[in-house]
């Protein structure tokens, strides 16, 4: 059941026993075995709805585990084992009324050997592409070999185009598919190695900041390519560009002292028009909290700008909340300057704005979210710090039993990686579920690392261990299309030809309003036939290929300087703070309190 303890759970509702709830229950832990007899001996017996109206944070509860802070990790077990019960009523209650418990949400599973099985049309089309054609493959490597060209790529991308890279990767060690930040570091890496040439599978910010970041390193006559002769946009880059952010950041630069944070998933031309107004320093999702804590600290009645991600603001002031009513004990595991009070005391003083999100977690709408509560409420919760706050909420309430985890997507990838590497080294028949709540592009990454710690433990005699990752798609997020009249772009396998359904909806956008799509368009801009068409054409002797260049920003600020230069002193001390959050944020803040 992912619990601490490993916990079995049997549940019987059905006409012969009266639709009153039966439970049996076992656990390899002694202790957690005395909590679940308290739960079958409170609940055998009673009605599906009794079951569900138990309330786990109730404080007559509280001698089982459940609120506790002295015993997490007891009041994750018990809290687990009554999350399933809770699942099983709600089956019950809809066997009693005739009703169809619904159809699941698309899913791959990784069997022990490596075997992909899809469930799911959906599924079907992600899987396609996860072993990939061995003559494209080397192809590609072959190409990138003789031109010394290096492929950065960000975890989003089409899963054609990522299953190739990933299984070349194998062949010529300069690809790396990885989160925006990482992308400039291993270009940089790669030109250092010798590449002449860097390809950037993302949005333009990502490809315009690799340019930069090669010139800041001395590797100026390395050429770098977007994949695309059109602008490869970004709803939250733009939002940040606009009037409305502007007005924002005005606004903080009239609070002293005022300290902007500001995503790292934007451009240089913002960050630096925003440094100029207001100290600025950039942030990924897994960095957010520990920076805002942390500047929190160290300034005496500091006021905190975030942006431009709305949602991401508007978790971060719920995770605070949330943190506020925490034992000062717990709240100095996160962060040792922080207690109770100050949590209280900086909320009034944080800053969020309110008028940009990613387009792809923006879609995890109330559709998805109650469909997860339904039927994947016992499996791990993944979802990306960007989603919507219901959806956060949900994350963050697994995460509280063990059963979740809120940040980046590396840390989703690190996540479901530690899970499945407990499964293996307990070696016992287990199926662990995840519900992927973050771009689907993920999946190739998530399950070449699965498949890798898989082989891992090949030589030894090994339990039958399944790791099912799940794609909450939104019915109304995905496209039927006849037999061989598909629109998913002509580089596509023709196997693709067979499906009824393919991911995206009827517009071409890859994502719906109805929620849980979770495909960039953006992102799907970066064909493998883009790719093959740019490295073909290396050397461009002829200039064709000047459309696609990642061209060097040579405007200047308000106040007369570099975009380029300014637009990453952000990121520098974002640098800096990961080396050395004291001393180096220290340092920076002095900026702040001077301004």
């Amino acid at each position: 059941m992912g619990c601490v303890a490993r916990v079995w759970l049997v549940a019987r509702c059905n006409a012969a026993t009266g639709w009153r709830m039966w439970f049996a229950a076992d656990s390899d832990s002694d202790l957690s075995r005395g909590y679940c007899a308290c739960l079958v001996a409170a609940l055998d017996g009673a009605e599906p709805e009794d079951v569900l109206a138990v309330d786990p944070a109730d404080p007559d509860l509280a001698p089982l585990g459940a609120g506790t802070t002295a015993a997490r990790s007891r009041a994750s077990t018990w809290h687990n084992v009554l999350v399933g019960m809770q699942k099983r009523a709600r089956t019950a209650i809809a066997a009693r009324e005739g009703r169809h418990p619904g159809k699941p949400f698309p899913s791959l599973v990784i069997a022990r050997d490596g075997a992909i099985r899809a469930q799911g049309s959906y599924a079907e089309a992600q899987a396609l592409f996860l072993s990939p054609d061995e003559s494209k493959v080397s192809g590609l490597v072959n190409t990138l070999k003789e031109k010394k060209i290096g492929v950065v790529a960000h975890f989003y991308m089409d899963p054609e185009v990522q299953g190739i890279l990933t299984a070349a990767k194998k062949q010529w060690p300069h690809i790396q598919i990885s989160d925006s930040l990482i992308m400039a570091d291993s270009a940089v890496k790669m030109a250092e190695a010798g590449c002449d040439y860097i390809t950037v599978l993302g949005v333009d910010f990502m490809s315009e900041n690799v340019r930069a970041v090669l010139d800041q390193a001395g590797f100026n006559k390395v050429v770098v390519y977007r994949m695309s002769s059109e602008q490869i946009g970004c709803s939250l880059a733009d939002a940040a560009s606009s009037c409305e952010y502007t007005h924002f950041l005005r606004e903080a630069s009239r609070c002293y002292p005022s300290l902007h944070v500001i995503y790292i998933n934007t451009s240089l031309e913002t960050k630096a028009h925003a440094h100029e107004l207001v100290p600025t320093i950039t942030c990924t999702s897994s960095n957010v909290v520990p920076t805002i804590l942390q500047a929190f600290a160290q300034i005496p009645n500091l006021n905190v700008w975030y942006g431009p991600d709305s949602y991401m603001g508007a978790n971060i002031a719920d995770l605070f909340q949330r943190m506020a009513t925490m034992s000062d004990e717990e709240i100095a595991k996160i962060h040792p300057d922080h207690n109770r009070k100050s949590l209280s005391s900086l909320l009034p003083r944080l800053h969020y704005y309110q008028g940009g999100n990613c387009m792809v977690h923006d879609m995890f709408g109330h559709e998805v979210v109650g469909k997860i509560k339904e039927q994947y409420c016992d499996a791990f919760l993944t979802a990306h710090f960007e989603v919507p706050g219901e959806m956060f909420s949900l994350a963050m309430e697994a995460k509280r039993r063990a059963m979740g985890v809120v940040g980046s997507t590396q840390n989703i990838l690190d996540f479901i990686k530690d899970h499945v590497m407990g499964a293996l080294d307990r070696n016992v028949d287990e199926h662990l579920q995840f519900v992927l709540g973050t771009e689907s592009g993920m999946i190739t990454s998530i399950v070449a690392a699965v498949q890798e710690l898989l082989h891992l433990y090949s030589s030894q005699e090994r339990a039958n261990i399944e790791v099912e990752i799940v794609f909450p798609v939104s019915s109304d997020a995905i496209s039927k299309t006849s037999n061989g009249s598909h629109h998913v772009g002509s580089s596509m396998a023709t196997d693709l030809n067979s499906l009824t359904i393919v991911p995206g909806v009827s517009s071409g956008e890859g994502c719906s309003i109805h929620g849980g799509c979770a495909s960039c368009p953006y992102m799907k801009m970066n064909t493998l036939g883009s790719l093959l068409k740019v490295c073909h054409q290396l050397p461009d002797k002829n200039n064709k290929l000047s459309v696609y260049q990642a061209n060097r920003i040579n405007v200047r600020t308000p106040l007369g300087k570099s975009v380029a230069e300014v637009g990453c002193e952000p990121i520098l001390h974002m640098r800096h703070f990961q080396v050395s959050p004291i001393v180096l944020l220290y340092i920076f803040t002095l900026d702040v309190q001077l301004s």
